[in-house]
């Protein structure tokens, strides 16, 4: 069974960044598409960026546009999400999803496998 683990988050000021990272372990990360959400109390899940197998093709929610940029290094099995320019409307529990739906970026629902999120704060 693919594991999927964040790591990278906590606490930095508006404007800051921090880059995020998502170990793949039992499985080759080549073989799925990757996606990140954010979450937080009283929040919705929030789908904020994918990327394909190969890292090829890539997406970005509106609200980190610019701001934030997925990549992965499928030979070291890991995923990542820089993200620059924080806000304080980021502060979230973010989590790393893995599926191998032929498409690369989908609902959450499509998503087998999750890691158990890392928190991000963003305050002054």
């Amino acid at each position: 069974q693919l594991e999927l683990v964040e790591s990278g988050g906590g606490l930095v000021q508006p404007g800051g960044s921090l880059r995020l990272s998502c170990v793949v372990s039992k499985r080759r990360l080549r073989d799925y598409n990757i996606a990140w959400f954010r979450q937080g109390p009283g929040k919705e899940r929030e789908k904020i960026s994918c990327i394909d197998e190969s890292g090829d093709q890539v997406f970005y929610a509106d609200s980190v546009k610019d701001r934030f940029t997925i990549s992965k290094d499928n030979a070291k099995n890991t995923a990542y999400l820089q993200m620059d320019n924080l806000k304080p409307e980021d502060t979230d529990i973010y989590l790393c999803a893995a599926t191998t739906q032929s498409y690369y970026c989908t609902g959450a629902e499509w998503y087998p496998y999750w890691g158990k999120g890392t928190q991000v704060t963003v305050s002054s």
